[in-house]
């Protein structure tokens, strides 16, 4: 299943116009279970960072969370890295068109080849590392971009039917991804490898989040990937779907989960 020409598409739907894209990230924190987690996560990092920080938004994607986390705190700096030169160029042009560009940076980067040293307080990878083959390497780089004392935060899918994957058998929902899913030891491990310290690790979409995730993630992704003429029943979808998805939603942040489809991450230098 291609996920990466749907996101194309997408975003297609949505104009650059500043009030459409602002629009378009409004609808993403709602519609999307790690939003919600991410969104948890950051806000318990920031009360670290209540002045100046630098921060890397490390495989941008849309440009929703270096939007957010420029609302959380006036005084971060930004950078926004992907390594696709379109998200890059779009972002650049909404944050310019925000006011925001002396704050967020875009720039188009290889995660696996950045070199920046003791330089960001904090760095964000959101559902990233699993496209990405030598994850050890990135890690470490990760490591050596972060001050002494930095934070790291990840969102990847686990072992656990991340990627909806529940039999050595199955190959992942999206195509894209090079591992299905990481499990707690295995990728603390690897953290630990990479020089990190004081790692947590939680599991997000547990029962409700799996059953919300599917029906507002994977159904719509295999309705488009059979036919774009599906983009013009989605609306009405989302409009039945999107009631239960949100109570569902509610109830994975409130959870603890003995297990899930996602991870959550933190970890220090």
């Amino acid at each position: 299943m291609q996920y990466e020409p749907i996101k194309r598409s997408l975003a297609g739907v949505f104009p650059e116009r500043l009030f459409v894209r602002k629009l378009f990230f409004f609808l993403l924190d709602l519609l999307l279970l790690r939003s919600w987690h991410v969104r948890r996560a950051l806000r318990n990092i920031a009360r670290d960072y209540p002045g100046t920080a630098s921060v890397l938004d490390a495989g941008a994607g849309f440009g929703q969370y270096a939007w957010r986390m420029s609302r959380m705190n006036e005084k971060w700096s930004i950078r926004a890295v992907d390594i696709s030169a379109e998200h890059t160029e779009e972002c650049r042009r909404f944050f310019t068109a925000a006011g925001l560009s002396g704050r967020v940076y875009c720039e188009q980067a290889d995660l696996a080849a950045i070199t920046w040293s003791d330089t960001f307080d904090m760095v964000l990878c959101v559902d990233v590392i699993e496209h990405i083959e030598d994850d050890i390497g990135v890690f470490r780089n990760f490591h050596r971009a972060l001050k002494p004392g930095g934070r790291l935060l990840i969102s990847t899918p686990s072992d656990q039917g991340g990627s909806d994957v529940h039999a050595s058998t199955q190959s992942s929902f999206i195509d894209e991804h090079v591992r299905n899913g990481y499990s707690r030891q295995d990728i603390s491990a690897r953290l630990e490898e990479a020089g990190f310290r004081n790692i947590s690790i939680s599991y997000t979409y547990g029962v409700p989040g799996d059953i919300s995730w599917r029906i507002s993630m994977k159904y719509p992704v295999r309705m488009l990937n059979i036919s774009s003429a599906f983009w013009i029943i989605l609306p009405f979808y989302y409009m039945i779907t999107f009631p239960f998805a949100f109570i569902l939603n509610t109830f994975d942040l409130c959870l603890r989960h003995r297990k899930g489809t996602g991870l959550m991450i933190t970890a220090q230098k």
